[in-house]
């Protein structure tokens, strides 16, 4: 497949071939370049969704650290 690039105001644009277009069109996507290449996917979940999660814990959480898990046997190569 060799789909058209063309300009879009001060910008390129690029038609998706059907047989590959995304199955949603209500999210947001981000793009990426690598090398030759460009990388386009959905937007994941931001950082501060993680954070607010963070912030959930209780003042106490964790303080007298993880319990013990004992010793674990691992093989060596």
């Amino acid at each position: 497949m060799r789909p058209h690039v063309f300009p879009s105001g001060n910008s390129q644009a690029v038609r998706i071939p059907k047989e590959l277009q995304f199955e949603r069109s209500d999210i947001d996507y981000e793009i990426e370049r690598r090398g030759d290449s460009l990388i386009i996917r959905p937007v994941g979940e931001p950082l501060t969704h993680a954070l607010n999660k963070f912030a959930a814990f209780s003042d106490d959480f964790m303080t007298e650290g993880r319990p013990d898990q004992g010793t674990q046997e691992r093989e060596t190569l």
